[in-house]
């Protein structure tokens, strides 16, 4: 029985192949640098990438929703293009500001498999803020999974219905929590192809 559970858990942790997809990060706003090198290594671990900082775009003061107190997540979007590279490049914008679409309270991320970009919102992944002690370890894991499910999108996968897959939708905090950093035998299948 542990050989076949040693198996799966390989299966789930293997890095994808996408060496030939360079990724750009781009810095949305203030981003501590320790969370911007983690980010870093863990997307070059999980997909087996090129990953690079390019640059920082300020924050979109439009996009800001006074009675939310949140960003519009939509709006950064467009930012993001100039610093694509290449035709098959992606760009994964980090933010710590709260980011919300219409019709959801918030979201952790947001993603335009057409154009290639996609943004994370570091803000509700920290346990301070919901008045919890700080934890780095847990901060960086939650981090770590919502940029490697926002990639996922760019690389053309959609949501999982497993909820151990870091594609599955996370619609809260323990979503995000239970998922691994890895994606599942199917969603893996999808991406080779």
């Amino acid at each position: 029985m542990i050989p076949i559970i040693l198996a799966i858990i390989s299966l789930w942790t293997t890095p994808v192949n996408a060496a030939s997809i360079p990724i750009n990060l781009v810095l949305c706003g203030e981003v501590p640098p320790e969370i911007l090198d983690f980010l870093k290594d863990g997307l070059k671990k999980e997909l087996a990438a090129e990953v690079t900082q390019v640059g920082q775009v300020p924050m979109h003061p439009c996009a800001y929703n006074l009675s939310r107190r949140q960003y519009q997540a939509e709006a950064f979007l467009p930012l993001l293009l100039p610093f694509k590279p290449g035709s098959k490049g992606l760009v994964l914008g980090v933010t710590t500001a709260d980011l919300y679409v219409p019709d959801l309270n918030f979201v952790f991320g947001l993603a335009d498999s057409r154009q290639k970009c996609a943004i994370i919102s570091l803000a509700r992944l920290q346990p301070e803020f919901y008045g919890h002690p700080g934890n780095l370890r847990l901060f960086r894991e939650r981090a770590l999974k919502e940029a490697v499910h926002e990639v996922g999108h760019l690389l053309g996968l959609g949501h999982c219905p497993k909820p151990a897959c870091v594609m599955f939708f996370s619609n809260s905090l323990a979503d995000t929590d239970r998922k691994g950093p890895g994606f599942c035998p199917e969603c893996r299948r999808g991406l080779e192809k």
